[in-house]
């Protein structure tokens, strides 16, 4: 496997949507790569992955489960349908979670993750040792495959997530920091919450966006193409680079036309490699 240069610059992007040389011809040699829930993960999936992986010298970096029936239409709907938290899905997730890391662990990749949804802030309340079970046994199956198991943050302010990492007690589980997602969902200002998640960042996503508009309770913000939203690009490089990051960079966009999506994330790489002193 290629190694790769500190805060290199990669991609977020879906096995079911993308094509790994478009992806690859966007100037980038390393990227997560998202799992549907419809995405099958049989022995011909894997040596398809293995041969476009080895074809196009690519680093998978992560494996990212996402579940069928989730929705990010508000926060009323991600709560009801998102992640571990649903009850009448949990036990369907978490079996696919074992075969998203037995996938990724086919295809030599050390790291899964995934949004486990809201996590209770109320540490009392029966659902918050329902998930945290949940995860230290997902964590263990990704242990024994020598894989980091990345909660996705957003969904709850970074004090509630550093309790509940204490509470898992897992050396492999820690998270993948979106700076978007702490905007969009109205929790905190990201480069504070990097400054108290930063021992426990796996893996990053270099996204942007804006706050929810004033007096829509339940509204999401805006996702925003990397550098016109609220985060503060400069900013974030500058918090990773001093909590100690030297992981990939990777870009996520999520829009609704394909051709826009690309082109956003072409603007994303090109803006990163001149922040980081890497020119196209």
């Amino acid at each position: 496997m290629q190694s790769l240069d500190d805060l290199e610059v990669g991609v977020m992007f879906w096995a079911d949507r993308d094509h790994l040389a478009a992806i690859k011809a966007l100037g980038v040699r390393c990227g997560q790569l998202g799992i549907a829930g419809s995405t099958e993960l049989d022995s011909t999936a894997v040596a398809d992955w293995k041969t476009a992986v080895a074809q196009e010298r690519f680093t998978l970096v992560t494996v990212v489960a996402a579940y069928n029936g989730e929705s990010y239409t508000d926060i009323p709907t991600v709560q009801r349908t998102v992640g571990f938290i649903p009850s009448a899905t949990r036990s369907e997730r978490e079996r696919r979670t074992y075969d998203v890391s037995d996938f990724a662990y086919a295809l030599g990749v050390g790291s899964i993750a995934c949004h486990i949804g809201f996590v209770p802030e109320d540490r009392h309340d029966p659902e918050y040792a329902t998930v945290r079970d949940l995860v230290r046994r997902i964590a263990d199956h990704a242990a024994g495959n020598k894989q980091s198991f990345a909660l996705e943050t957003g969904q709850e302010p970074a004090p509630v997530l550093v309790q509940f990492l204490k509470d898992v007690d897992r050396a492999n589980v820690g998270i993948n920091f979106d700076p978007a997602n702490m905007i969009l969902y109205g929790t905190g200002d990201p480069i504070e919450a990097l400054g108290i998640l930063g021992p426990h960042v796996l893996s990053v996503h270099a996204k942007d966006g804006n706050w929810p508009p004033p007096g829509k309770e339940g509204a999401l913000g805006t996702e925003w193409p990397l550098g016109q939203g609220s985060v503060g690009i400069e900013r974030f490089l500058d918090k990773l680079k001093e909590v100690g990051f030297r992981g990939p960079l990777n870009i996520e966009r999520e829009a609704d036309n394909q051709e826009e999506r690309m082109i956003d994330i072409a603007m994303a790489v090109a803006l990163l490699k001149r922040l980081t002193g890497r020119e196209i």
